[in-house]
């Protein structure tokens, strides 16, 4: 992880997620870039015409374009993601991503929350 010299132990700071991670041609690219509480912060970046086939999470998680243009397909619709955009998957909806472009994204992997035992 690039960051800035960080202005306590527990705050973590990156200045350009697209920048910390490369195209590669004909394939597509992960790289985990934070593990911290309640979140996991995952690159990826896509060559045209690549994608990840329909799959479902075990939590909840955020996708959010960074460059090009992915077509997200859940629950029979596809939306398309221009960079900015964002878009929710509660835990084990099945989903499916494909780059129209060379695309970056960040997946945010979010924690659930704990169930509290009586007891």
């Amino acid at each position: 992880m690039s960051a800035e010299t960080p202005a306590s132990p527990a705050l973590g700071f990156i200045n350009n997620l697209a920048n910390e991670i490369e195209y590669a041609a004909g394939s597509t690219v992960s790289k985990t870039l934070l593990r911290a509480e309640g979140v996991n912060v995952v690159l990826f970046s896509f060559d045209a015409g690549e994608e990840l086939s329909e799959h479902t999470a075990a939590m909840p998680v955020l996708v959010e374009t960074l460059e090009g243009e992915l077509e997200i397909t859940a629950e029979g619709k596809t939306v398309t993601l221009l960079p900015g955009g964002l878009v929710h998957f509660t835990t084990r909806l099945p989903h499916a991503v494909k780059a129209i472009k060379p695309s970056k994204m960040v997946l945010y992997m979010l924690a659930r929350p704990q169930t509290q035992r009586n007891g």
